[in-house]
């Protein structure tokens, strides 16, 4: 099993998104995909992984930035804009959460509560 490495800079965030993507929409989704993930290393950010269902009508991406003005300066960047419509055409619906990693790095072993 493949283990994660999360930086442990201070105002880091990982976020995790989520896509339920139409049948129909498929193509017009990896097409926006393969026009923005690229972006990410521009703004210090990193996509941990990219998981897709067999079906390819959901995908979950794992993706560290550095910081939150870092993940905006993505979000805002108009090369990744300028494909925006793809996205919008492919009917995905997009869920965006930050998330805490809450393993124990040292043992890689869920904390405790």
């Amino acid at each position: 099993m493949e283990v994660l490495t999360v930086d442990a800079t201070p105002n880091a965030q990982l976020y995790v998104m989520t896509a339920r993507i139409p049948a129909e929409g498929v193509d017009k989704f990896n097409a926006y995909e393969s026009h923005v993930l690229p972006l990410l290393g521009e703004h210090g950010a990193r996509l941990e992984r990219r998981l897709q269902s067999r079906d390819r009508l959901n995908e979950v991406h794992i993706i560290w930035f550095p910081s939150p003005k870092s993940f905006e300066n993505y979000r805002t960047d108009p090369r990744r804009t300028e494909y925006a419509y793809l996205l919008v055409e492919s009917g995905a619906a997009i869920e965006l959460r930050v998330m805490k990693d809450v393993s124990d790095s040292a043992t890689n072993q869920p904390e405790t509560y």
